[in-house]
């Protein structure tokens, strides 16, 4: 028998990786049926394989009965050099921050129309932080996404503007809103929120640029409330990421 694939020439190893080739920026989350019709595979064999992906960590199965990118592929592009050494290089002006203001801190880079948490140092003060090391948040609800939005490319903007979704009432959802803060972020160096993701809890974030001077992460901070503080915290996070930014290659 020819088997239950569309393509039964093909091995084992080359359909796990079609089906995690379904999963991009624009589809983070997929159903069986999408998967299968986007991996090209027969649905009998689409559900066999993505029950050994999930059963590796590979992928996640979600309450609505979808399926999303799991923390073990996470982890394992972590180890990828450039996402490693940025690490390495933020991790003692994380610490710094942290030891200054015992206020959670993040570093995050864009990961298609998201914002991907690559580390996370959480602060002592009582204020409700849903970002995790290894999580996605919109771009648009972030402090450190609004830093890399303001620096993503046009098409990535546009699209981000054109699907805004209201996440408490103080949520920027206004694309002409948005847009004029991201202008902003350009000509003041820094990004804002004031409990757009979370209610009690502002930030403020910074860009990380290489020496060629590309934006390639933001480094933020959450507090209660910014009030007289914002000009203190912005000045130490741009110090660290110009820190950063000297050893970083």
């Amino acid at each position: 028998m020819a088997g239950n694939t569309r393509n039964p020439g093909q091995s084992v190893s080359s359909r796990l990786l079609a089906i995690l080739a379904v999963f991009d920026e624009t589809r983070p989350s997929l159903s069986l049926s999408n998967i299968a019709n986007g991996s090209g595979l027969a649905p009998a064999t689409a559900h066999r394989l993505v029950a050994e992906l999930v059963e590796w960590g590979a992928l996640v199965r979600t309450d609505s009965g979808e399926y999303v990118v799991g923390r073990r592929l996470w982890k394992l592009g972590m180890l990828a050099p450039d996402q490693a050494d940025l690490r390495e290089v933020a991790s003692p002006f994380l610490h710094d921050i942290y030891g200054a203001t015992l206020a959670t801190v993040h570093l995050a880079i864009r990961d298609g129309d998201q914002v991907l948490y690559l580390d996370r140092l959480a602060g002592h003060a009582s204020v409700p932080a849903v970002s995790r090391v290894g999580s996605r948040l919109p771009l648009h609800a972030t402090g450190v996404g609004k830093v890399l939005l303001a620096f993503a490319p046009a098409e990535v903007r546009e699209r981000v503007l054109g699907s805004l979704t209201r996440l408490t009432p103080y949520t920027v959802v206004h694309p002409g809103t948005l847009a004029s803060e991201l202008r902003r972020v350009h000509r003041d160096g820094y990004a804002k929120t004031v409990e757009e993701m979370t209610l009690g809890a502002c930030s403020v974030a910074v860009p990380i640029r290489r020496r060629d001077d590309e934006v390639v992460a933001a480094l933020g901070i959450v507090v209660p409330n910014l009030g007289r503080d914002r000009a203190t915290l912005v000045a130490a996070l741009q110090v660290a990421a110009q820190g950063i930014r000297r050893s970083f290659h």
